[in-house]
């Protein structure tokens, strides 16, 4: 076991929809898999407590969970960007951009597509029970691409993805046969890392943005959807991702949360 000061918001940064493999059984308690390491966060007021060992904590999950970054300076620098930022921050600031493996979160986002959380952490655990290898400690690792590209459609039909199975074989497909390397993402020039993301049937800017920020730990990434088109429009008119520096990607996790927490602020008068 291994006990944390309270470094991060566990409920905000496994339930904000970066990552889909992390449940909440029970309040305060988060289980998950990453890695191939299966991982309990539990949240005792100001302390986390993690179920690895010590070992495991600095192989795995030290660099899994960010937990070298200085996001409170960030905060502060991303929080001169404007008042907004500043109120989204004291809401948002507990979030942190989990280093998760790139091929995960390029299904993940993938299957993402007109989906919400629930039904997308069910394909992927249905997913990862079909294809993905059992764990000693209990549960399953995502499937490898090698795994994936081996199958059918029809092999992929107990998922109940619908139209999302296809994009999945051909990710896989595109990865196994060397045209897209997931990895290789995390270095290359941005415009070139979304243009062969973009190479997968299904995949479009916005999945390629989220498995840039959220699996490639690319922070200038800033994916848009229908929340974050709104909140640019009311908040920042005029401005781009760009604007917002090499830490656009927090920015954007804080403006989304932000959002979602104050839906009325979209319906206010003269908005």
């Amino acid at each position: 076991m291994v006990t944390l000061p309270l470094l991060f918001d566990p409920a905000a940064t496994f339930q904000c929809g970066q990552c889909f493999r992390f449940s909440q059984p029970q309040p305060g308690v988060f289980r998950g898999i990453a890695r191939h390491h299966a991982l309990t966060v539990t949240r005792q007021g100001d302390t986390l407590l993690l179920s690895c060992e010590p070992a495991e904590f600095d192989r795995v999950w030290r660099d899994y969970l960010d937990l070298d970054t200085d996001y409170p300076a960030i905060i502060r620098q991303l929080s001169a960007f404007s008042p907004l930022l500043c109120e989204a921050a004291a809401c948002a600031g507990g979030i942190r951009i989990l280093r998760q493996d790139p091929w995960e979160a390029l299904c993940s986002f993938i299957l993402s597509q007109n989906n919400n959380i629930p039904r997308i952490c069910g394909i992927i655990d249905r997913f990862c029970v079909l294809l993905g290898k059992p764990l000693p400690g209990g549960g399953f690792d995502f499937p490898t691409p090698q795994q994936l590209a081996a199958c059918s459609l029809e092999d992929l039909a107990p998922l109940r993805a619908g139209f999302r199975a296809k994009y999945l074989l051909s990710a896989a497909r595109l990865v196994t046969g060397g045209q897209v390397d997931p990895v290789s993402c995390c270095t290359l020039p941005l415009p070139q890392a979304r243009e062969m993301l973009q190479q997968i049937h299904g995949v479009g800017p916005k999945v390629a943005e989220c498995v840039l920020l959220y699996g490639c730990h690319r922070l200038e990434a800033f994916p848009m959807d229908v929340w974050m088109h709104r909140a640019m429009e009311k908040w920042f008119p005029g401005k781009t991702p760009e604007d917002f520096g090499p830490y656009a990607g927090i920015a954007q996790q804080m403006i989304f949360h932000y959002s979602r927490l104050h839906p009325a602020l979209f319906h206010e008068s003269g908005s």
